[in-house]
């Protein structure tokens, strides 16, 4: 009797202990204006918690009511969702079940007839009732399928065959192979068939955020990779075995580390063969001469500390004749910089006579940055032809010796697109830095970033260009390859350019053109910017989107309601006024956050079936803008996107950070990882559902919870219907059937797959899937140096 009276004053204390989280916290939310239930069932607990130290049995009808009230409440904020209804109800389900117990209720009935007993009991069953049928509820998954009455014919321009030339397949970027030997029949006999080790791992001089991003090419009877370090593979496809090896030997200025680098990554690579060109009825003589070059064959690497490599692809030696004996110098013209703070993280694009090339510039460092100019260098020699500066739109003509590209103009990080049938080279453009405030900004950064640009490849002008956000506060800077695409419209088939973007919009454009087919609106959008900036009055939202609905208090998750409830008190503190909140000194809540719905994976494309596969992200982020006078003199920065951003020159700088409750789980509910089909011929989405588990996520035991986890890296498409992604938290491959969503295939992967897949024909006659499989310092996933390749395996044989 004597244990059974310390377990009531054991189970007492706790109580009290949560009562007072629950009084202090829920007045603090209340204050507010945030709902009175922590408050309400605080004071509540608090009462069972007395009578539990009197042992009376009225503790038993008391917390009776507060489970069953508090069910009730639940259901009505979230209705019968699991993933939301469950942690707000399961410490008082477990309070219930254990009051219930004999060494908790004998004490308190001591012996005497009450219903106390029976109305704990009757709300225990209807808490657990109503859990187990959220059960079998999907809230917010569309089902459907998409099934064309005919397969368009798809322009052999943009799609994939039995190699993969460029990044995205071919410069179409629609992460497309007209491949079909993998099918939704036979996928269950995709098996690992070999794979190597780079060598190239993480060290104690690297930067936090070292990614592994690469998709590699097949071409020229080898598959070509290149690593974090920027080291260039040549692989055997069929048998993973090294051809060559090239290590750029990239340099930090003898500073010896590269701790300071906001990143390192090198997400591709960029192949050249002039035989291709010459086979055309009409051909340049640059196509020419490279044909009778040392390096008739190219592979062009840009590396970490801005240069410009080009590779013989037969055996990986330097092309000679190509700038300065194989390299150029991409410093040239952009000034000073910190170590780090511009290369190009993203393959150039290669055409008939060109390579042209972008750059990363280091966000929210200081407001004297390097310029984001675009540059084309001759194919063969690498001189410049000509440059783009969206600081200085009109002059084209190839910079002076001696002078300086427009410093802090709007860059062009992430991947090109090219059409050259129509000449046309489409530019995904950033911002001017710093990202969260732009009272300084110039006319052309206000005309051109965050904006899909199209330029004459053969002179850099510009044909056209679209804006998406006006006067960006956000970091919203278009992140992902244009993809061009010929769409099967009501007019007939339009040659289309769709961009993928952070904000959850795909923008539907007429390469040619610039215009829009599909409808893009001009919404209201908040103002009120800090003193001294301002806002756009409105912002562009396509009608094809994959935008979350705008976040509300009941919209707040946590493990259990006491994180829970200290999301809603952020989420309570913060400024929200939906999409596109200015930053503030208050904190903003921006939502999506900066990551982005969509970035440098984008989407992939069946052009047959005229259906996008998307694997969309919903991560809320805070801004808060903090005067200079306040920030340490000797701040660092602390990562790119994250931390403080410190804005050297700027009346502010920023810290982001990601929206976390206090135990670190996202304040918003799940699903924060989507996969999604969308049907061009109606711009719907016809089926999306949670992609991915928190397997990797949960600490000391691995619990695989379906909630849907974020993604880094992109999708990839076959004629056969059958998508790829390998870009979850959790550490696997998967297979998909593209008309329905279905996960139909999955393999368990060694470290973090923040890469695209790609897919090829090997000699023999097998259809192969290849990941690169690194990880991604920033996103946190586990660090390796693996290649792996899939193929079909009979085992009948």
């Amino acid at each position: 009797m004597r244990k059974n009276k310390l377990l009531l004053i054991l189970t007492a204390i706790i109580l009290i202990l949560m009562s007072v989280i629950l009084i202090i916290a829920g007045g603090w939310l209340i204050s507010l204006g945030g709902s009175w239930y922590y408050l309400l069932c605080g004071i509540a607990i608090l009462f069972t918690a007395l009578l539990l130290l009197k042992r009376s049995a009225s503790a038993l009808t008391l917390f009776a009511f507060v489970l069953a009230i508090s069910t009730i409440w639940a259901l009505w904020e979230v209705g019968l969702n699991w993933w939301q209804l469950v942690p707000r109800l399961w410490v008082w389900f477990i309070v219930g079940i254990l009051l219930l117990l004999p060494w908790w209720r004998k004490p308190l009935i001591n012996g005497s007839v009450s219903l106390a007993p029976k109305l704990l009991s009757t709300s225990v069953i209807i808490t657990f009732i109503a859990g187990f049928a959220s059960l079998f509820t999907s809230p917010g998954v569309i089902t459907g399928q998409i099934v064309p009455k005919e397969l368009v014919t798809v322009n052999p321009q943009q799609a994939a065959g039995d190699n993969w030339t460029a990044y995205g397949g071919t410069n179409a970027g629609l992460h497309y192979s007209k491949l079909n030997q993998i099918t939704a029949d036979n996928i269950g006999n995709l098996q690992e068939v070999w794979r190597i080790q780079t060598g190239d791992l993480p060290t104690d001089n690297d930067p936090v955020e070292l990614t592994n991003e690469n998709t590699p090419l097949k071409v020229n009877d080898r598959l070509y990779t290149c690593t974090a370090h920027g080291w260039v593979l040549a692989l055997e496809p069929e048998t993973g075995k090294t051809l060559w090896k090239y290590n750029p030997a990239i340099s930090n200025e003898g500073a010896g580390t590269f701790k300071g680098w906001a990143h390192m990554t090198c997400r591709g690579l960029s192949y050249y063969d002039a035989q291709h060109y010459l086979q055309q009825s009409t051909y340049s003589a640059i196509a020419k001469k490279v044909s009778t070059s040392e390096c008739p064959r190219r592979i062009y690497l840009p590396t970490a500390d801005a240069r410009l490599i080009a590779l013989n692809a037969d055996n990986g030696e330097l092309c000679d004749s190509f700038g300065e004996h194989g390299q150029v110098d991409l410093r040239q013209g952009i000034g000073p910089f910190t170590p780090g703070g511009y290369y190009s993280t993203s393959p150039g694009l290669v055409t008939e006579n060109l390579i042209i090339v972008g750059g990363h510039v280091t966000d929210d460092e200081s407001t004297n940055e390097p310029s984001g100019v675009v540059r084309a260098f001759d194919i063969y020699d690498g001189h410049l032809v000509w440059n783009w500066d969206s600081g200085d739109p009109d002059a084209t003509d190839p910079l002076p010796a001696g002078k300086v590209y427009t410093r802090n103009s709007p860059n062009v990080w992430s991947i090109t697109s090219a059409d050259e049938q129509l000449g046309l080279a489409y530019l995904p453009l950033g911002n001017q830095t710093p990202d969260q405030y732009g009272a300084d900004r110039t006319v052309a950064a206000e005309k051109y970033s965050a904006g899909l640009v199209a330029l004459d490849i053969a002179t850099g002008k510009v044909a056209w260009n679209y804006q998406f956000i006006h006067h960006d506060l956000w970091d919203m800077d278009v992140p992902a390859q244009p993809i061009l695409v010929d769409l099967k419209t009501d007019k007939g088939i339009l040659p289309a350019v769709i961009q993928p973007t952070k904000q959850g919009s795909l923008y539907v454009l007429n390469r040619k053109t610039g215009e829009p087919i599909v409808p893009i609106d001009e919404i209201p959008a908040p103002q009120g910017a800090i003193a001294g900036d301002w806002t756009a009055k409105t912002q562009a939202r396509s009608q094809l989107n994959l935008l979350p609905p705008p976040l509300q208090e009941k919209d707040m998750w946590g493990a259990t309601l006491f994180d829970q409830l200290s999301c809603r008190i952020q989420f309570k503190s913060l400024r929200y006024d939906g999409q596109y909140t200015p930053p503030s000194l208050q904190g903003s809540l921006i939502y999506p956050g900066n990551v982005g719905v969509m970035n440098w994976g984008g989407v992939a494309i069946d052009p047959a079936r005229q259906l996008i596969f998307a694997s969309p992200n919903y991560m809320a982020f805070v801004s808060k803008l903090i005067p200079q006078n306040e920030v340490v003199s000797n701040a660092q920065k602390a990562s790119e996107g994250a931390g403080l951003q410190p804005n050297k020159g700027a009346p502010y700088a920023v810290i982001l950070k990601p929206f976390l409750s206090l135990v670190g789980f996202p304040c918003q509910a799940p699903s924060w990882g989507d996969v999604a089909g969308i049907n061009l011929s109606d711009d719907k989405v016809t089926w999306k559902h949670p992609n991915g588990t928190s397997r990797d996520s949960t600490p000391i035991i691995p619990l695989p919870f379906p909630v849907g986890v974020p993604a880094m890296g992109g999708p990839m498409t076959t004629a056969s219907g059958i998508a790829f992604l390998s870009g979850t938290l959790d550490q696997y491959l998967r297979g998909y059937d593209a008309t329905n969503g279905k996960e139909i295939w999955s393999a368990r992967l060694p470290a973090g797959g923040q890469a695209t897949p790609m897919t090829f024909m090997g000699k023999d006659g097998r259809q192969y899937v290849v990941l690169v499989v690194g990880g991604h310092g920033s996103f946190g996933s586990k660090m390796g140096d693996y290649i792996i390749a899939y193929a079909l395996v009979d085992h009948n044989k």
